[in-house]
């Protein structure tokens, strides 16, 4: 039996299934006997999964976004941060404009049809050259994703002059996704720290001012349905005059948090068919994400935004390296993009 049949049994296929719905259940624990680490013995095979099943593979079918990891240096520490982010943390080194505009040549070379470049950090206006980066992106006819807290480094006088000016020149072509990790203040602020929440709004109002496109990334992980998170989230754009819309997935992201520690399934060949999905719906279909790690000679290609550490989803270095189909053995493929149905990418 296919390790995601046991889930499925009266749920529509059709919907992301809740990962409390994946979970098998396992035979109980005698007296004193410790329970096995949480994927005990899974996701170690990247052909094969610990039941011995094939297992699934997702090939790049229709890249639509790039993305560059400016730096894991940011301004602050959240406590729950997927990429540890830190204003010490230097193991992603700042990618430079050269750097980017190389990899904007192998994209015509390669003939990939992307659409549109992500910017993702540590916090991108860290990076002393991202203006200027996500000039020469917009210059070459792409769309530019920025994501950001929206805090001090974006707000320096510096920084805001010439934000303002790419917003003059390219108008809706550049979107500034703003990390919100809760509607209010008391949830977002225990992730990120007392106050951020209030300097984050100080940053959207003047985003808002100055007529900057907008979208917000949230997480799931407070209790609360769905509807009442885009309910909250309604209510604070309102409030604030922010002309984002919470009922769309894309301007409004919500995003399962990512614990390692948490009971998943792995995902076989077989769960195309029983989930109802297509594995050109999931983030390594369309699109890739460029590092530059510390010490190195050169930036590497990687098979996805979520795993920027782990040696095997480093595909290699040039955008030609990276066409290869990327095996799904990691639970953030399984709770995350698979049964969570997230994307980074609008």
């Amino acid at each position: 039996m296919a390790s995601c049949q046991l889930s499925l049994t009266g749920h529509n296929r059709a919907r992301p299934v809740p990962l409390g719905e994946m979970i098998q259940t396992s035979e109980p624990l005698m007296k004193d006997q410790a329970p096995a680490p949480a994927n005990a013995l899974k996701f170690t095979d990247p052909a094969l999964t610990a039941k011995g099943e094939p297992r699934a593979t997702v090939s790049l079918t229709n890249p639509q976004t790039l993305w560059f990891n400016t730096g894991t240096l940011c301004n602050i520490e959240c406590a729950n941060c997927y990429i540890e982010s830190s204003p010490r943390n230097d193991r992603l080194v700042y990618i430079t404009t050269e750097d980017v505009s190389d990899y904007l040549d192998q994209l015509e070379t390669r003939k990939w049809g992307v659409h549109e470049i992500g910017f993702t950090g540590g916090e991108p206006f860290m990076n002393p050259q991202m203006i200027d980066m996500a000039d020469r992106c917009l210059q070459r006819g792409y769309a530019v994703l920025i994501l950001t807290n929206a805090m001090r480094p974006m707000m320096r006088r510096s920084v805001r002059d010439r934000l303002e000016n790419l917003h003059a020149r390219f108008g809706t072509r550049l979107t500034l996704r703003i990390s919100v990790d809760h509607h209010s203040a008391e949830l977002h602020d225990t992730e990120r720290g007392k106050g951020t929440f209030e300097r984050t709004l100080e940053g959207m109002r003047w985003l808002r001012d100055i007529g900057m496109q907008m979208a917000v990334a949230g997480r799931t992980v407070w209790g609360e349905t769905d509807a009442e998170a885009r309910a909250g989230y309604a209510a604070l754009f309102a409030r604030e005059g922010f002309e984002i819309d919470a009922a769309n997935p894309v301007q409004t992201m919500l995003f399962p948090e990512m614990d390692t520690t948490v009971e998943v399934p792995e995902i076989t060949t077989a769960c195309w068919g029983i989930l109802g999905k297509s594995p050109s719906e999931v983030m390594c279909a369309s699109s890739r994400m460029v590092v530059k790690r510390k010490g190195a000679a050169r930036p590497s290609v990687l098979a996805c935004t979520l795993l920027p550490y782990d040696p095997e989803f480093e595909l290699g270095k040039t955008l030609e390296e990276a066409e290869q189909p990327v095996a799904l053995n990691h639970p953030h493929c399984a709770k995350f993009c698979v049964l969570g149905g997230a994307s980074c990418s609008a």
